[in-house]
């Protein structure tokens, strides 16, 4: 039996609520030439005042001192282990089914980027500038026109948000079993598409993946930005648990980025329709409180501006998320919980494998003597460091939606 059967069977229903605010890659890390992160450089009274009010640690997305993807990072929060192969989602699923693609069984995603390249084909950014949306959508349309179908596979590529879209195969005999053409890093030349095992599916989606990128690329190529593509995260629905059926919870999603739906959809989530700044995310959940005993709420620039390297504009969204909390504490929740995916240290304008602060705050939560929501004093909660998976069975005890375990 796994841990996630245990987990199921002491599952209960109850009317008590759950929010779990994510700031996605939150964690920051002290330097030489930056000695203090954006959460401890922040004016965050009301973040604060929840580390006060209860229990404060660390927790680990994966493991130690593996970097996590969005997907991996999520997943763990979601208490589904990111190691487990069965749980082992490609980024191409998430994007597709974040747009509400209508993905079925047998169908092969990939997420893509927009890029720059330079004449010699070396990547100058990996993003295209962060390409408006408006522009990604017509660059998808005009890529979708020129290719419906290969070799009797259907095609769908589709905008996802900025530089981002998801391409989608339909029809027998293909498998997910294909590399990363993405580098990951500027400076080099994206990387041919090729198996990842040698089987005939396998060989069959490499040779329509190819003449769909050799077409693409022509059509590409004139532009000044956004002249080349990335294609990573090859993957296929995986089908998993509910949080219906592992938790006994009606849960709901606010997320204003694809990925993020993607992947509160597969964990069986209501997405709500929100807007796309912070405040437009907090009238969402005012507006269903009443409908949902749990909310997955998602902040997204805190790691893009650490992508970037912008210490000013994260702090900017942690003091935005911070001045929305009392609408959030008016709604009396039964417990709160602050987290994060992963951490993304402007210093290292990436992801990172360092762990992230984590505050939860309830009845019952044995409230600790932490002070702030900040790297350095989550360090000294009683939490201390710890898996993030660990954080649903958490947030439900908390809620009073656990049973005993045994006589």
């Amino acid at each position: 039996m796994t841990h996630l059967d245990i987990l199921s069977k002491l599952a209960t229903k109850t009317d008590s609520k759950i929010v779990l605010l994510v700031m996605d890659g939150v964690g920051g890390i002290h330097t030489a030439e930056r000695p203090e992160t954006e959460l401890e450089l922040a004016r965050i009274p009301n973040l604060n005042r929840l580390a006060k009010e209860g229990c404060c640690g660390r927790s680990m997305p994966v493991s130690y001192a593996i970097t996590p993807g969005s997907g991996p990072g999520h997943l763990s929060l979601f208490g589904y282990d990111p190691l487990e192969p069965a749980y082992d989602i490609g980024r191409g699923v998430l994007e597709a089914l974040g747009i509400d693609f209508k993905l079925e069984k047998s169908d092969i995603a990939a997420r893509g980027n927009f890029c720059d390249v330079n004449a010699e084909g070396i990547i100058t950014n990996r993003r295209a500038g962060r390409l408006p949306t408006d522009e990604c959508i017509k660059l998808c349309k005009e890529l979708q026109d020129s290719l419906p179908e290969m070799d009797g596979v259907k095609v769908f590529i589709m905008p996802v948000k900025e530089y981002r879209f998801a391409l989608v195969l339909r029809g027998a005999g293909l498998s997910p079993a294909i590399a990363d053409t993405d580098p990951q890093k500027e400076g080099f030349t994206p990387k041919d598409i090729e198996a990842t095992e040698d089987t005939p599916a396998a060989r069959r989606t490499v040779a329509i993946l190819k003449k769909i990128a050799a077409l693409y690329y022509k059509i590409l190529k004139p532009r000044k930005t956004a002249n080349s593509i990335l294609l990573r995260g090859f993957s296929s629905h995986p089908g998993m648990p509910t949080f219906q059926e592992l938790y006994k919870l009606t849960p709901a999603a606010i997320a204003t980025y694809p990925l993020y739906r993607g992947v509160a959809t597969l964990a069986g989530m209501d997405i709500l329709k929100t807007g796309t700044e912070i405040a437009d995310e907090f009238k969402t959940l005012e507006e269903n409180w009443a409908k949902y005993d749990f909310f997955f709420m998602h902040i997204k620039k805190t790691d893009s501006y650490g992508e970037d390297g912008n210490s000013a504009g994260r702090i900017k969204v942690i003091e935005e998320t911070d001045g929305q909390i009392p609408r959030l504490l008016a709604l009396k929740p039964d417990v709160i919980a602050v987290a994060g995916d992963h951490s993304t240290p402007p210093p290292m304008k990436a992801h990172s494998w360092h762990p992230v602060p984590f505050l939860l705050r309830g009845k019952f939560c044995d409230a600790d003597d932490v002070e702030a929501f900040t790297e350095g004093a989550c360090n000294h909660g009683r939490l201390g460091m710890f898996p993030a998976r660990a954080i649903m069975e958490m947030l439900l005890a908390c809620a009073g939606k656990l049973q005993k375990y045994g006589a």
